[in-house]
């Protein structure tokens, strides 16, 4: 199921990534092909690679999402949502995300199995069975057209003729063969040959496979199905400018003609199988190749350097939110609180660092004490926010009643009601951060008590501006010199 997980989140990743590529391609359109097809690289590092490193230039810095920043990897879809009372997840888009998290169960204390558990693991048995039909199917339609081309007979290096195909293609790996049908005429086949050896040189014989086994272990994503097609279609005409560059712009007409009368009717080879000269998008690559223009070496370094920049944007995860804990003199404030970024860095789950990180620095530091870090308990309920804090020496007269405000409960109230899943907040004061064992005092408020307290959910509060400013007035209103402190 873990498994599962992972490569779910890798999709989504990739998805995001895959459909920055088809803007950035739609936008390239006259631009040569090849530029388009290096693209598809980025897609394809999102589906191979679970983490990533973090850059300024990252294009996912636009996405809302939920990102591990210890370890590098971007999740959506939290590795123990099988475990949470209330399950969430964050694809990015606020609207999809409370859909999908409106319709996932809520776990029942007196069950034995938590319903989501269930889901992911007859998910994860759908997902296995899907890779190993398609897997399956594939190895058969490869042996297929071995059988095909057993008899074919060799012409010259690594070419070989046979009667039973309708189109040149290349078919092996680490020995790839160029098969042609016989009767071809001779002044077509130089710059056919010369189209599958292009393919040769550029391992395409091995790029094609290879991504169609990424998209067999992606398979329930349509996009990664939509982004296979485009990266196929990029490949071949790529392969057909290479040729026009070669042997010249007079080959445009016949070219295309015999690509027309080559190409592969629907029910020849499938798609997931060796490359074949007219494979598909037929009418496309005529169209490419008539209007083909070969651009300038300045051009082309210059689109190698847009390419480059935008592929390492693509595979970079955005680098975490620089959360200053100490509080924004320049923005406006209610009640010693900075609303808008307490809206701003509102989260469904606890395990998102940097949303909880913007919650803690949205509010006030209790008097005489300085940040120190948090630590955010994620992998087992109850799921809990500690806050760090040390004594601050420069304030005089520090006391333990000080240290007893009520700015806890208010802020444990606030935290609360804005991150979703969290089950209790935790304040910890140490007199120094090198005496681990020198903590003068700890305070614990649980979502029970804040929920008793109000007597409803106090998540209500966090829906809008206005209704957390309504929870910060009753805050003040309230006296907390009776409530229980859990130590």
């Amino acid at each position: 199921m873990n498994l599962f997980l992972v490569i779910l989140n890798m999709s989504i990743t990739a998805s995001f990534v895959a459909l920055a590529v088809i803007m950035v391609r739609f936008l390239l359109r006259k631009a040569p092909k090849i530029f388009s097809y290096l693209l598809w690289a980025a897609v394809a590092i999102r589906l191979i690679t679970p983490v990533s490193f973090t850059s300024s230039l990252s294009m996912l810095g636009f996405v809302k999402f939920q990102n591990k920043t210890d370890t590098g990897f971007m999740e959506f879809v939290p590795q123990e949502i099988g475990m949470q009372k209330n399950p969430v997840v964050d694809l990015g888009i606020k609207e999809i995300s409370h859909f999908i998290n409106s319709s996932l169960p809520v776990a029942t204390p007196w069950a034995s199995v938590n319903p989501m558990q269930i889901i992911i693991w007859i998910g994860s048995i759908i997902w296995i069975t899907g890779v190993v039909i398609l897997l399956l199917f594939s190895i058969l339609s490869y042996l297929k057209i071995v059988v095909k081309v057993r008899t074919a007979t060799l012409v010259k290096d690594n070419i070989y003729e046979t009667e039973h195909i309708d189109t040149p293609f290349v078919c092996g790996f680490l020995n790839p063969k160029i098969y042609i049908p016989i009767g071809m005429r001779e002044h077509e086949l130089s710059y056919i040959l010369l189209h599958e050896k292009i393919h040769i040189m550029r391992l395409d014989h091995l790029i094609k496979p290879f991504a169609f086994m990424l998209l067999i272990i992606h398979w329930f994503n349509p996009l990664m199905w939509l982004s296979y097609a485009l990266m196929s279609k990029d490949m071949e005409m790529s392969c057909d400018e290479s040729v026009v560059n070669k042997m010249g712009h007079r080959i445009k007409g016949s070219y295309s003609t015999s690509l027309l009368t080559l190409s592969v009717s629907k029910k020849g080879l499938l798609t997931g199988s060796p490359l074949a000269f007219g494979e598909s998008n037929v009418k496309a690559r005529i169209k490419n190749i008539l209007t083909y223009r070969q651009p300038s070496k300045r051009m082309s370094a210059a689109f190698m350097l847009v390419i480059a920049t935008l592929v390492v944007g693509c595979t970079a995860n955005p680098k975490p939110l620089q959360q200053a804990l100490q509080q924004e003199p320049l923005q406006s404030l209610y009640s010693g609180y900075n609303i808008e970024k307490l809206m701003e860095n509102k989260t469904l789950y606890v395990g998102n660092a940097s949303k909880v990180g913007g919650l803690l620095g949205g509010m006030p530091v209790p008097t005489g004490l300085k940040w120190n870090g948090m630590a955010l308990q994620t992998t087992a309920q109850p799921y809990g926010v500690t806050a760090n804090y040390i004594m601050d020496d420069s304030v005089p007269g520090i006391h333990e009643a000080e240290i007893n405000s009520e700015i806890y409960y208010r802020n444990s109230i606030l935290l609360l009601s804005l991150i979703d899943n969290v089950d209790s907040i935790t304040y910890s004061i140490v007199d120094s951060p090198e005496q681990n064992d020198g903590i003068v005092n700890t305070f614990t408020f649980t979502r029970e008590q804040a929920d008793k307290l109000f007597g409803e959910d106090v998540r209500h509060y966090a829906t809008d501006e206005t209704s957390l400013r309504q929870l910060i007035d009753r805050l003040e209103s309230l006296s907390f010199s009776e409530t229980n402190n859990t130590p």
